[in-house]
């Protein structure tokens, strides 16, 4: 069973990550251990590598998947942006995890990407018609409310990073365990794109 770290909105998102760690991180249904830990007050005088390596090493201890829950104001949340780029940092204490971004009911337009092998066959076993798409003018068209860190790392094809509507699988303890479990598998394989500064403010 792997450990999760969720991130996500506090004020807005609060509910989204209650539920899933109440219905799939506790009990019975558990399919994931909830390794999350409130990152809190961090200085903003630090540097990008101190923030870097404290929540690498403190926050995401122990975890090998981070959830990003997407909703209208993640992208604009530097918290957030430091706990994405932490996930993807490949430390000497914790190594690198893998990333999964959920599309709330706020922002979820229907649109989906799959990065792993069988994805499509689980996740997607109805007919649905998919698109490449390998310019960054689209994915912000597609996914207006992603990050710029994360478009970045859509574009990076070894980075592996899916992205799939809440609703596809809140109902559905085995398409999430399956997302949870490929998302592991691959972080070791992932390249991710951390040329871009990490967030210092709100937007």
């Amino acid at each position: 069973m792997h450990n999760v770290f969720i991130s996500y909105h506090h004020e807005n998102d609060q509910l989204y990550k209650n539920s899933l760690v109440k219905y799939y991180g506790t009990g019975d249904n558990r399919i994931f251990n909830d390794g999350s830990v409130d990152t809190g007050d961090i200085a903003d005088n630090l540097t990008d590598e101190q923030i870097r390596t404290k929540i690498r090493d403190e926050y995401l201890k122990n975890t090998t998947v981070t959830i990003v829950l997407v909703g209208k104001e993640t992208k604009n949340r530097k918290h957030i942006d430091w706990e994405i780029y932490s996930s993807m940092f490949d430390g000497t204490i914790n190594k690198k995890s893998g990333i999964l971004v959920v599309l709330l009911p706020s922002v979820d337009n229907g649109n989906a990407k799959i990065a792993h092998d069988n994805e499509k066959e689980v996740i997607y076993p109805e007919p649905m018609s998919w698109t490449s798409v390998e310019t960054r003018a689209e994915y912000e068209r597609r996914y207006p409310y992603l990050s710029d860190r994360l478009i970045d790392n859509l574009l990076q094809k070894e980075a592996k990073i899916s992205v799939v509507s809440w609703d596809k699988f809140y109902n559905n303890k085995e398409k999430l365990q399956f997302l949870i479990e490929v998302t592991a598998n691959d972080r070791a394989k992932c390249e991710y794109d951390m040329s871009r500064p990490m967030k210092r403010a709100n937007s």
